[in-house]
């Protein structure tokens, strides 16, 4: 099977396709909670040095060997993080997508269990939360076959989505199609909308995510809840404005346990869930492989 990475400038141009959101939604809202605490780098589980980025542990530290501290702060999102947004999920009738590491889970089965229970979407974020452009073919095979059989042991189910961190490899997506079972990817920031592409012969939907309408812009720009819930609060009107006006699209909302999991963030959170919800009735709230599903029927690939 070959496959070649174009990049694209054009996408839809001025007139994007109607989604036609169930219920004549005007904009679909997808949450996600990247579950990666346990999978990151760690001198603990054999890597040069342990993992400080996107945590209150960020930036230059001078640790020589294993940072515990920063270790500590990727134990509070699985420890404390995790169950505070199921919570603050729940009391908003709302549910989030999970981009699961598959090698966290293992290490938390109450939290898998949590999931399972909870019929809560999964898309794989890989084995462990690595580099996949830094892996070998053959490794990065073995990573997706992993992670993909560990999810089923600790879910119950196979991902029908994937989503590697940060950047994948020029060979994730044809290793994707390659194995099968996967009925999209999120390894794109380029759209407001899924598009499909095509692998050899085969059409492959991609369901872009988003690094700016995430909560890492707390440790940056948007440095405290008021802020963050402000940044946020105008990316969704915006974009319900833009669904009001004939051309609705999809927003994503990117969330991390050890982040926005912290009291004085989650506030953040819970100020944003209550003004989507006082536009429930345009919006459609839903899980990714909901928006995969629904887009592959009413647009399927040429």
């Amino acid at each position: 099977m070959t496959y070649s990475v174009q990049r694209d400038f054009i996408g839809y141009g001025a007139n994007p396709p109607d989604p036609h959101w169930p219920g004549g939604a005007k904009l679909a809202v997808n949450f996600v909670i990247n579950y990666e605490e346990g999978s990151e780098p760690s001198i603990g589980d054999g890597d040069a040095a342990t993992e400080t980025g996107v945590s209150d542990a960020a930036g230059g530290r001078g640790v020589q060997g294993r940072d515990l501290a920063a270790e500590s702060m990727f134990e509070y999102g699985a420890r404390a993080g995790f169950w505070r947004l199921l919570r603050i999920f729940a009391d908003h009738g709302m549910a989030p997508t999970i981009f699961a590491c598959a090698l966290a889970l293992e290490r938390n089965p109450a939290a898998a269990e949590a999931i399972r229970t909870g019929g809560l979407d999964i898309c794989c974020h890989g084995w462990r939360w690595e580099n996949h452009f830094a892996l070998t073919e053959a490794q990065e095979r073995d990573r997706i076959a992993m992670a993909v059989t560990s999810l089923i042991a600790t879910t119950g189910a196979p991902p029908v989505g994937w989503y590697c961190r940060y950047s994948p490899s020029e060979n994730t997506r044809r290793l994707l199609v390659e194995h099968g079972g996967f009925a999209y990817d999120s390894d794109s920031y380029a759209d407001d909308l899924p598009f499909w592409t095509r692998v050899g012969e085969t059409p492959h939907l991609v369901v872009p995510y988003s690094l700016t309408t995430n909560d890492t812009k707390m440790m940056s720009t948007a440095g405290t809840s008021d802020l963050w819930f402000a940044y946020m609060r105008d990316a969704f009107d915006l974009l319900l404005a833009e669904g009001r006006a004939g051309q609705p699209k999809m927003m994503n909302i990117g969330l991390h346990m050890r982040m926005i999991g912290q009291p004085a963030r989650a506030m953040g959170l819970v100020r944003l869930l209550d003004h989507i919800a006082k536009r429930r009735s345009e919006v459609w709230i839903a899980p990714r492989s909901a928006i995969a599903r629904h887009w592959a029927q009413t647009h399927p690939a040429a």
